[in-house]
């Protein structure tokens, strides 16, 4: 039964004053607060509802939360019994399939909370990794390859680069004399990058064309990226361990049980005919 939050106020305030425990008895999670036709409510119902609860409800009093949430499984159980007794294939299946999500969640979340070891797995990945290199670079960016030519022309008369950039580029970053910063591989088109990767440091490309125009690029620095902190990747590499764990076991268990599939001669499309479900 879905609880709904007008029906869950209905019932805390009707009962604010109608339930009183045994204080006398030491509470467990079996102790019986009532009891439908044989069915018991404990104390261990009531705990694991509150649990699921929304924010407000957990707000409330204790005493006047406890005698709701009892009133509310009481007819929870009056309601469940009633379709026990009228219990459509449509309505057990949907039982069977909600149980059968719910424990299957429940295990999942009990495997997502296994321990990992981080540092071992930060130690496997970066112990042994090359170092990416980042680059900075300067670039004049053009209309034409002639344009770029003659710009390459002048840096080899003597020019200066970031005083071209600023006369001459077209891009965003002349007014900075061409500067791009920091950026790894990766950051910038391709033809872009092959170039300057291709660069020693101070040297000038040769006319680089790309989506935006014609590049003459300038290689200023390189330099080696430094690899993140454990605490930098331990929320990462918790999140990839816990995923692999749990992918390893249920395949694991899956390997393990016994599954058969029986081969059925039967139209796809039958998935979609609800009214079988009524027959």
């Amino acid at each position: 039964m879905r609880i709904s939050g007008k029906f869950l106020g209905v019932v805390f305030c009707a009962l604010a004053t109608s339930f009183g425990a045994n204080a006398a008895d030491a509470p467990s999670v079996d102790t019986v607060l009532a009891s439908v036709d044989g069915t018991n409510i404990t104390l261990g119902n009531v705990i694991a509802l509150r649990e699921k609860l929304p924010k407000q409800y957990k707000q409330l009093p204790d005493d006047v939360l406890l005698k709701g949430i009892v009133e509310l499984l009481v007819q929870q159980t009056v309601l469940m019994h009633e379709m026990k007794k009228n219990m459509t294939k449509k309505v057990e299946l949907r039982v069977q399939n909600q149980n059968r999500a719910f424990l299957a969640r429940e295990m999942l979340t009990q495997l997502s909370g296994r321990k990992v070891s981080e540092k071992a797995a930060y130690d496997a990945k970066y112990a042994n990794a090359a170092p990416e290199q980042e680059y900075n670079a300067s670039h004049i960016l053009v209309k034409t390859k002639a344009e770029a030519e003659d710009i390459i022309k002048q840096l080899g008369g003597g020019a200066d680069f970031a005083t071209l950039a600023k006369k001459k580029s077209t891009g965003p970053s002349g007014a900075n004399g061409g500067q791009l910063g920091w950026f790894g591989k990766g950051q910038m088109v391709k033809p872009f990058e092959d170039a300057v990767v291709k660069l020693s440091v101070g040297e000038v490309s040769k006319p680089v064309q790309t989506q935006f125009g014609w590049h003459v690029i300038k290689l200023n620095k390189i330099r080696n990226k430094a690899f993140p902190t454990l605490d930098q990747e331990r929320a990462k590499l918790t999140k990839d361990l816990q995923q692999k764990a749990v992918e390893t076991e249920i395949s694991r268990l899956v390997k393990a049980a016994r599954i058969t599939r029986p081969k059925v001669d039967i139209d796809p499309a039958v998935i979609r005919d609800v009214s079988l479900l009524d027959k």
